[in-house]
Protein backbone atom coordinates (compact mmCIF):
# COMPACT_ATOMS: atom_id res chain seq x y z
CA UNK A 1 0.00 0.00 0.00
CA UNK A 2 1.13 3.50 -0.63
CA UNK A 3 1.97 5.73 2.29
CA UNK A 4 -0.03 8.96 2.22
CA UNK A 5 0.44 11.93 4.44
CA UNK A 6 -2.40 12.63 6.86
CA UNK A 7 -4.74 15.36 5.79
CA UNK A 8 -4.40 18.73 7.44
CA UNK A 9 -7.54 19.17 9.53
CA UNK A 10 -6.57 22.43 11.20
CA UNK A 11 -9.67 24.07 9.73
CA UNK A 12 -11.81 21.58 11.68
CA UNK A 13 -10.19 22.02 15.07
CA UNK A 14 -12.18 23.41 17.96
CA UNK A 15 -10.31 25.85 20.20
CA UNK A 16 -9.07 24.48 23.52
CA UNK A 17 -9.50 27.81 25.29
CA UNK A 18 -11.22 27.16 28.66
CA UNK A 19 -13.15 30.44 28.34
CA UNK A 20 -14.76 29.20 25.13
CA UNK A 21 -17.27 26.41 25.13
CA UNK A 22 -17.53 23.92 22.31
CA UNK A 23 -21.26 24.54 22.11
CA UNK A 24 -20.75 28.31 21.74
CA UNK A 25 -18.13 27.74 19.04
CA UNK A 26 -20.51 25.55 17.04
CA UNK A 27 -23.42 28.00 17.34
CA UNK A 28 -21.28 31.00 16.36
CA UNK A 29 -19.76 29.13 13.40
CA UNK A 30 -23.19 27.94 12.24
CA UNK A 31 -24.67 31.42 12.35
CA UNK A 32 -21.65 32.83 10.51
CA UNK A 33 -21.99 30.09 7.86
CA UNK A 34 -25.61 31.14 7.33
CA UNK A 35 -24.45 34.73 6.85
CA UNK A 36 -21.89 33.61 4.29
CA UNK A 37 -24.52 31.57 2.45
CA UNK A 38 -26.73 34.65 2.44
CA UNK A 39 -24.15 36.69 0.57
CA UNK A 40 -21.81 38.18 3.19
CA UNK A 41 -18.15 38.26 2.28
CA UNK A 42 -15.54 36.24 4.21
CA UNK A 43 -13.21 38.15 6.54
CA UNK A 44 -10.26 35.92 5.65
CA UNK A 45 -8.82 35.33 2.20
CA UNK A 46 -9.50 31.67 1.49
CA UNK A 47 -9.38 29.15 -1.29
CA UNK A 48 -12.31 27.19 0.15
CA UNK A 49 -15.77 27.63 -1.30
CA UNK A 50 -17.51 25.92 1.62
CA UNK A 51 -19.19 28.38 3.94
CA UNK A 52 -18.92 26.04 6.93
CA UNK A 53 -15.14 25.70 6.58
CA UNK A 54 -14.73 29.47 6.24
CA UNK A 55 -17.03 30.16 9.20
CA UNK A 56 -15.23 27.65 11.45
CA UNK A 57 -11.86 29.20 10.65
CA UNK A 58 -13.15 32.72 11.31
CA UNK A 59 -14.69 31.63 14.62
CA UNK A 60 -11.56 29.69 15.63
CA UNK A 61 -9.40 32.78 15.06
CA UNK A 62 -11.80 34.98 17.02
CA UNK A 63 -12.78 37.13 14.04
CA UNK A 64 -16.53 36.66 14.55
CA UNK A 65 -17.95 39.04 17.13
CA UNK A 66 -20.90 37.94 19.25
CA UNK A 67 -22.74 38.87 22.45
CA UNK A 68 -23.57 36.42 25.21
CA UNK A 69 -27.17 37.01 26.22
CA UNK A 70 -28.41 36.12 29.69
CA UNK A 71 -30.71 33.14 30.05
CA UNK A 72 -34.38 33.93 29.70
CA UNK A 73 -36.40 32.78 32.71
CA UNK A 74 -40.16 32.55 32.40
CA UNK A 75 -42.00 33.31 35.65
CA UNK A 76 -44.35 30.57 36.86
CA UNK A 77 -47.35 32.87 37.39
CA UNK A 78 -47.77 33.84 33.72
CA UNK A 79 -51.26 32.83 32.55
CA UNK A 80 -51.31 30.36 29.67
CA UNK A 81 -47.73 29.16 30.23
CA UNK A 82 -48.85 25.53 30.35
CA UNK A 83 -50.06 25.79 26.74
CA UNK A 84 -46.52 26.27 25.37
Amino acid sequence: MSETAPRNNSHCSIPDDPDQSTYRFIIVAAKRARQLQGGHRPVLPTSSKKSTVIAMEEARRGLVKYDIQPDVVVPEDVPGIDQI
